[in-house]
């Protein structure tokens, strides 16, 4: 389920500049995605951005939309920005385009996202693009421990690094500069059907978490720097496909 915050008044680009990863003036192109960070650089919500007219909309999941809307009053402070949820609901699909649809902009296999009076999808099945892309989601793969460019954040067009500060920007700015993440999210394939959130096991050690499964093959959270041969879940073998 998702949920649609309007942002309106005279100093709502200014505002969200300052706040999120990426770089607001790229909505004049189109959707932009973005998140919100701590202060430590930590995810607190991903989301979509769109210029509708006077207004931007914010598409978030659901679960975070009260605590998004409560951190952005926050940070409100005497800026002319008005923050309120929205009657618009969001349609996602893969098929053909319906009038007045955007594309996603973390992916072409994506598809569109539209916004109006219906919520719902054209049945495709999203979890197997995300693990053939390996594309997190919220909740999942993007939880409150989460640096967004363990993520994938960069590939996913969801940060800007020329856009100047934004809350936790020398965080993500240091760990972009870094030689090699050590962790991050990867594709596996795996010998056997194993539930998500089965550690992932090499060498006696837990090095990293089965998350998001489509058939035999899946998105997991690795060290990276510990990932190899032999890696087991459960009963069965894990092998990595890549690492994005």
């Amino acid at each position: 389920m998702r949920t649609i915050l309007e942002i309106s008044g005279n100093d709502r680009e200014e505002f969200l500049q300052g706040l999120v990863t990426n770089d607001i003036r790229k909505l004049a192109q189109g959707p932009i995605y973005a998140a919100l960070l701590t202060a430590q650089g930590k995810y607190l919500a991903d989301f979509f951005l769109i210029r509708a007219g006077e207004t931007i909309l914010v598409d978030v999941d659901a679960s975070l939309a009260p605590s998004l809307a409560q951190r952005l009053t926050m940070y409100r402070l005497r800026a002319d920005v008005k923050i309120a949820p929205s009657l618009l609901q969001v349609s996602v699909g893969t098929g053909e385009v319906p009038s007045g649809a955007v594309v996603d902009p973390r992916h072409p296999a994506m598809g569109w996202r539209l916004y109006g009076e219906t919520d719902g999808t054209d049945g495709t099945d999203f979890d197997a693009i995300r693990v053939a892309h390996c594309i997190p989601a919220t909740g999942i793969e993007l939880t409150p421990d989460t640096y967004i460019l363990e993520a994938g954040f960069e590939r996913l067009h969801g940060v800007d690094f020329r856009k100047g500060c934004y809350v936790g920007q020398e965080v993500t700015a240091r760990m972009k500069h870094k030689t090699e993440l050590r962790k991050g999210l990867a594709r596996v394939s795996l010998s056997a059907s194993v539930a998500t959130g089965t550690p992932i096991s090499r060498d006696g050690r837990d090095i990293g978490t089965l998350l998001t499964r489509s058939g035999n093959e899946a998105i997991a959270y690795l060290r990276l720097d510990r990932a190899g041969d032999d890696m087991t879940a459960g009963a069965a073998g894990v092998a990595l496909i890549d690492q994005p």
